[in-house]
């Protein structure tokens, strides 16, 4: 197998390294390549471009692997706790029973608020959208803790950890609390995490709240699920505003607002929304499924295929499980989940579907529950963050502490006019 890829450019030979990741995969590095011949590589979208070296996420998109420091998905979410999961993603191993209860000690003590904070949510207006509330307070939390927040001080960075991963369900919940018109509810550290958030959700002040704790594992497998997921565009964002030698608390609002995106976290939105569409229609099921394979209607199908799968969302397969007992034990029966059944039985069987790969990827079920649930949409991509956090916290460390590192600056095809001489304005 040869260790060099040879570029042939006007007559002259530039061999560039090949680098292969511990799972088989293999890029060519072109590192040098402008330096050497004056040209560049494009490539829209980073599709084909290796922006990073993780130790961190594998992702195997033909065959449906997913595996974060080397542990299957499949038992992280059977058997692992979302803090569990979230010290693996950070520091690398899974914990031992103390390290787990430090960590946990760690988030839990950090979960309050500053008193003084509770003004910032009273400015915005009730209808808000939660996750500009979300980036927003991230970013304001940095400017309580100005004396803990550099980026280079591994004691800082480690505060800044906990804060994050302990604050940020606090304000998550105090954002859908002012969209309704409730009094805050604060946290409380004889609740596990999922619990927490749920009770700070859900809880009123006028009567005893508790969590089902069906519910509070299927949420918990919702966080687990949305950990990590290798460079999607959130999380290149985070490395990217990172690459700036900016804090923590920035780089993540950067990062929740590149998922605030429809095509992002906003994606199991839409799946709602077509799910709804579908329901209040004159039209079956099978119509709409007709009507995706037409590439002359402007209908299709949403949670359907993935930019990196291209077999079953591992995910989906999960997920599926949590939102049949969800909205068994909460509705009973829900007639968009009826149809989202359906359409997967269609994808799954049917060979125009298989052909171009469009399986149920995770934003097609995680809707369903946050739904079930008596979230509003809004909401959605607000949980899609909490869980996503770590993942973050993982990539911006590994950023940091990669002594190849360098402020990201991509380059670009300029394509504009050519050069021109400035007219005087009375001449134009």
């Amino acid at each position: 197998m040869t260790d060099h890829a040879r570029i042939e450019l006007d007559g002259q030979t530039f061999e560039a390294p090949i680098i292969e990741g511990t799972e088989g995969e293999r890029a060519i590095d072109v590192t040098k390549l402008r330096s050497s011949t004056g040209t560049i590589t494009y490539d829209v979208g980073y599709g084909n471009t290796g922006s990073a070296k993780s130790e961190i996420t594998f992702i195997d998109g033909e065959n449906g692997v997913l595996s974060h420091r080397g542990y299957p998905i499949e038992q992280l979410v059977d058997q692992a706790t979302f803090l569990e999961v979230a010290y693996l993603l950070i520091h690398g191993d899974l914990p031992s029973r103390e390290a787990l209860a430090s960590f946990q000690e760690n988030v839990t003590r950090h979960t309050l608020l500053r008193e003084d904070m509770k003004r910032f949510f009273d400015a915005f207006p009730h209808d808000a959208h939660p996750m500009a509330i979300l980036a927003s307070a991230t970013n304001a939390l940095s400017t309580f803790y100005q004396d803990n927040y550099d980026p280079d001080d591994p004691d800082s960075v480690e505060k800044s950890t906990h804060r994050l991963l302990a604050k940020l369900p606090t304000v998550a919940a105090f954002s859908y609390k002012t969209s309704i018109g409730q009094p805050y509810i604060y946290p409380r550290n004889d609740l596990s995490y999922p619990d927490n958030f749920l009770h700070m959700m859900f809880a009123v002040p006028a009567e005893e709240y508790t969590v089902d704790p069906d519910i509070a594992r299927a949420f918990e497998r919702l966080l687990i699920l949305h950990a990590d997921h290798e460079q999607n565009c959130s999380a290149s964002t985070v490395r990217m505003v990172g690459s700036s030698g900016v804090n923590m608390f920035a780089s993540v609002a950067a990062g929740v607002d590149a998922l605030w995106g429809p095509l992002h976290g906003g994606a199991n939105q839409q799946v709602i929304d077509m799910l709804e569409h579908i329901r209040h229609s004159d039209a079956d099921v099978r119509t709409f499924i007709e009507r995706a394979k037409d590439k002359d209607d402007p209908f299709r199908l949403m949670g359907f295929g993935h930019r990196v799968y291209k077999n079953y969302d591992p995910r989906a397969l999960l997920i599926k499980e949590s939102a049949h007992t969800v909205i068994r034990k909460l509705l009973g029966s829900d007639p968009l989940l009826e149809i989202a059944t359906e359409l997967e039985e269609a994808a799954l069987n049917e060979d125009y579907f298989i052909e171009r790969n469009l399986y149920p990827n995770v934003d097609f079920y995680s809707g369903l529950i946050y739904r079930s649930m008596g979230l509003p949409i809004n909401m959605f991509p607000v949980l899609f963050a909490l869980g996503r956090l770590p993942g973050w916290i993982a990539q911006w460390r590994e950023m940091k502490n990669d002594p190849g590192t360098r402020i990201n600056r991509p380059r670009q095809i300029y394509t504009g006019p050519a050069r021109r001489d400035y007219i005087q304005i009375d001449k134009r």
